[in-house]
C-alpha cells in the first residue's frame, strides 16, 4: 500500500503542505479530506460493491475502511462496526497487514466514540503492532495517537501528555498537518482541563492557524471550538466565543460532521451557562444530547445530562431531583472509566448548593429519564 509522501519540515516548524485523508485509499485515493461524509459513503458503497464483483480482497478492504470512517463520523454506528470488521477480514484473506492495521485503527476508534474504553486500548494496541510489523508508519502514527487520545479523555494526563509531544513532533517533521492540528488540540485541551488556560489559547490558535493553511476545515472546526470554551471560560467572551462556534457549526454541517456538530452544540451549551443563560444553555444541552443518542455516543451522552442537570437546576429543579441525577451521572461516567468522574459531580454538586451525592446512586425513576429526553 502506498501513501502521499509527505515534505519533510525542519523540527518545531508548521508544516506548509495541504491535509491529507490516508484512510480514503484505493479507488478513493483522491477524495478531499473535507468530502462530504455522505459522498464519501455512497462513493465507497460502489466501489466496495465494484470490488467484490471483481473479487478484489485487498480493495474491499481499502473501500470497506472509507465506509467505516465515514459512517462513524456520520453516527452511523451499527453500520460503521459492520463496515470496519468487513474491512478486517478482506484485509486478512489478502494477507495485506497494512490494511488489517487501518481496519483496527478504525474499529478502535469507533469504540472510543462509543465509550468502550477498554476495546478501544485493545483495538489501536493491535493496530499499531500491525502498522510497525507492516512498515506503514502512517497508520502506526494514527493509531498511537488514538490510545493517546483515549488516555486523555480517560484523564490519564501524566500517561500520556509525553506521547502528545512525541507524536507532535513526528507529525511537524514528516510535515503531516493534519496530525499536527491533532496533535496541538489534544495537549492544548490537557491544558485547557488543568487550568492553564494561556498555554491552551496558545494552542487551540496554532491549530486553527496550522488547519487553516492546510484547508483541514475539521481540525479548524475542532480548534475554533476550543477557542471559545477558552474566551468564555478564562475571559467571560460569550459574544466571541459564540461567534466562533457558529463559525465552526458552519463547516459541521456542510462536511456532515455529526459527533463534532453534537459537540459543538455542548459547548455552546457550557458558554451560555457560564454567562448565566440557563434557558438558552438547556436548549443547548438538550438538543446535544438528542444528537449524542441518536449516534449511541456514551460520552457525550454523560456530558450533555450533566450540563442539562446544571441547567436545569439553575431554573428551579427540586435538588432531590438534581442530586438523584448526579448520583446516576456519577455511575454512568464512572463505568466510562473517566478517572475524574468523581470530582466532576463533586464540583457540580458544590457550585449548585445540594447534596451530598451518593456514590452507588438509585437508577433514575422512568419519569425522571423521560422528562431528560
Amino acid at each position: 500500500m502506498t501513501h502521499v509522501t509527505q515534505q519533510e519540515t525542519v523540527r518545531g516548524e508548521a508544516p506548509q503542505d495541504k491535509a491529507f485523508a490516508p484512510e480514503y485509499q484505493g479507488a478513493l485515493g483522491s477524495l478531499s479530506v473535507n468530502a462530504s461524509l455522505t459522498e464519501v459513503r455512497a462513493r465507497g458503497i460502489e466501489e466496495l460493491r465494484a470490488a467484490e464483483a471483481a473479487g478484489d480482497g485487498p480493495e474491499m478492504a481499502r473501500c470497506g475502511l472509507a465506509v467505516a470512517e465515514a459512517c462513524r463520523r456520520l453516527g452511523r454506528n451499527e453500520e460503521a462496526d459492520r463496515a470496519w470488521k468487513a474491512s478486517y477480514r478482506a484485509a486478512r484473506s489478502a494477507g495485506d497487514i497494512g490494511a488489517m492495521a487501518w481496519a483496527l485503527w478504525s474499529g478502535g476508534t469507533l469504540a472510543r466514540q462509543r465509550g468502550a474504553l477498554p476495546l478501544a486500548y485493545r483495538l489501536l494496541r493491535l493496530a499499531a503492532e500491525l502498522g510497525e510489523r507492516g512498515g506503514d508508519i502512517v497508520v502506526r502514527g494514527y493509531s498511537l495517537a488514538g490510545l493517546a487520545e483515549t488516555g486523555r479523555i480517560q484523564g490519564d494526563y501524566q500517561a500520556v501528555g509525553e506521547l502528545h509531544e512525541k507524536l507532535l513532533a513526528e507529525a511537524r517533521r514528516r510535515g503531516e498537518a493534519r496530525h499536527t492540528v491533532w496533535a496541538l488540540e489534544g495537549i492544548a485541551q490537557m491544558h485547557r482541563n488543568t487550568g492553564s488556560y494561556d498555554k491552551a489559547l496558545a494552542l487551540f490558535e496554532e491549530a486553527a492557524e496550522t488547519a487553516g493553511r492546510a484547508d483541514d476545515r475539521r481540525g479548524r472546526a475542532w480548534a475554533l471550538r476550543g477557542i471559545a470554551d477558552v474566551l468564555s471560560v478564562r475571559d467571560g467572551d460569550t459574544g466571541r466565543a459564540l461567534e466562533l462556534l457558529s463559525e465552526a457549526e458552519e463547516s459541521c454541517r456542510e462536511m456532515r460532521l455529526s459527533s463534532a456538530l453534537a459537540y459543538n452544540h455542548k459547548m455552546r451549551g457550557n458558554v451560555l451557562y457560564r454567562a448565566a443563560r440557563y434557558a438558552e444553555a438547556r436548549e443547548n444541552y438538550a438538543r446535544a444530547l438528542e444528537e449524542f443518542r441518536a449516534m449511541d455516543e456514551s460520552r457525550g451522552i454523560a456530558l450533555s445530562r450533566l450540563g442539562l442537570a446544571k441547567a436545569l437546576a439553575r431554573l428551579g429543579r427540586a435538588p432531590a431531583a438534581t442530586v438523584a441525577e448526579l448520583a446516576d451521572l456519577r455511575r454512568a461516567l464512572g463505568l466510562l472509566g473517566l478517572r475524574h468522574a468523581d470530582d466532576m459531580i463533586d464540583r457540580a454538586a458544590t457550585e449548585l448548593g445540594v447534596g451530598p451525592v451518593p456514590q452507588d446512586g438509585p437508577p433514575l425513576s422512568l419519569g425522571t429519564e423521560a422528562a431528560l429526553r
